[in-house]
């Protein structure tokens, strides 16, 4: 995970093909200085759809991952990405996170030229902290090395859980042993990884969980990513809805990580992110002080900011719609400017989920808006002891995390 989801989108007629002009022109904002850059590339096959996935993910149904068109799909991406390079000009690419589907199903041989095209067409930060996400079922002994040969810098593992009785429910094609085989083998080829991890699993007792959390503390990630399972439309489970643990026990359960986290020297820097110091995702901490992203891609989202405008984009989801297209120069679904009236609910769905809040300076560079814009929502959230501020930053109170979504919604356009 641990990357912007993909919203449900039509594949219909490509987004008009505009030049750079259009997105230099007069508008209401006044944004002082461009926020940092990141890259987002969307590899959109698995071995299998997982019965919670709603990421623009699809199946080989056949097991044959031989026939993943990797160079044809490489193809796509570098014309999508030369056909944006105008709209990024001249700016510095902080960090690359390649997502999915299940990226590692593509060869080392093709993350290898994926990553020296993207060069070859970019400026990347000396230090660029380039993300691969991966499955313990994809994985064979020394791949993840021939990945690090390839030039990625982290690992990000789909391990969800250390019980096979769970994974099997969850869909997953691995096991326990695969896992910790995976994880093992990430901790000798990277410095950094991070491992995904679920909760309030079908059937999950909270003494399973503890366990889960045991055996992945006990592997020494530098890095953890916890996610509530969460039942969404249009995926199998939503037809056919598991029982998970109510939501009382949902919140001692994520109590009790936090404890275990804490205790193993991991800080929550974000709601759903537990790091060793030195080792918070850089490309995650970008999205949510929103920074901007290009997304290249089947179905990847963009946000980037001009002086006068902050614009999404959205590329075609359908994978082989999305590279006929691309390969046309046609790879934009959606291209929309983001009304100034909902920046502030934006901004504020981002920044508010890390612990840290934000600086109020950060929030007027970054939309363009004077503070006056949240004033309202502010009083409205301190009254409600959901966040605390001074005259420089804003941060949620232990309460507001607790009731993100209910702080998050105080900032909604009227």
């Amino acid at each position: 995970m641990g990357h912007i989801p993909i919203l449900p989108q039509s594949d219909a007629e490509p987004a008009p093909v505009r030049d750079i002009q259009h997105y230099m022109r007069p508008g209401l904002l006044q944004l002082q200085s461009l926020p940092p850059l990141s890259l987002y590339v969307h590899l959109p096959w698995c071995l299998k759809k997982c019965p919670y996935c709603d990421f623009n993910s699809h199946e080989f149904r056949d097991g044959n991952t031989s026939q993943v068109p990797e160079q044809r799909y490489i193809d796509a991406l570098m014309a999508d990405l030369e056909a944006a390079l105008p709209l990024i000009w001249g700016r510095t690419v902080h960090s690359i996170f390649i997502g999915g589907g299940t990226p590692s199903l593509f060869s080392p041989t093709a993350i290898d030229r994926l990553i020296g095209d993207i060069r070859a067409r970019l400026r990347l930060e000396p230090d660029c902290e380039i993300t691969l996400e991966a499955n313990p079922g994809t994985f064979e002994k020394d791949r993840f090395r021939a990945f690090r040969a390839a030039g990625v810098t982290r690992l990000s593992i789909g391990v969800q859980s250390f019980n096979d009785q769970h994974l099997q429910s969850l869909g997953r094609v691995h096991d326990r042993a695969q896992a910790i085989a995976a994880v093992e083998e990430a901790a000798q080829a990277f410095d950094t990884f991070n491992l995904d991890i679920m909760y309030a699993l079908p059937g999950q007792t909270s003494l399973e969980l503890e366990q889960d959390m045991q055996t992945a503390l006990a592997l020494k990630p530098p890095h953890i990513s916890i996610y509530h399972l969460t039942i969404e439309p249009n995926t199998y489970f939503a037809k056919f809805p598991p029982v998970i643990p109510e939501d009382d026990q949902a919140y001692a359960m994520l109590d009790r990580i936090t404890e275990m986290t804490g205790q193993a020297g991991m800080a929550r820097y974000e709601i759903s992110a537990y790091a060793q110091p030195g080792h918070a995702c850089f490309h995650n901490t970008n999205y949510w002080q929103f920074g901007d992203y290009l997304g290249i891609g089947a179905g990847a989202h963009s946000k980037l900011s001009f002086a006068h405008r902050v614009v999404r984009q959205v590329r075609f989801r359908e994978p082989r719609l999305y590279m006929d297209n691309a390969l046309a120069g046609r790879a934009v679904a959606q291209d929309d400017e983001v009304r100034r009236a909902d920046l502030p609910f934006e901004y504020m769905l981002n920044a508010l989920r890390l612990r840290d809040g934000f600086a109020l300076q950060d929030f007027m560079a970054r939309t363009g808006l004077p503070i006056t814009a949240i004033a309202k929502g502010l009083e409205a959230a301190e009254r409600k002891g959901l966040i605390e501020r001074d005259m420089a930053r804003v941060r949620p109170t232990e309460r507001g995390f607790d009731f993100l979504s209910d702080l998050q919604e105080l900032f909604l356009a009227d």
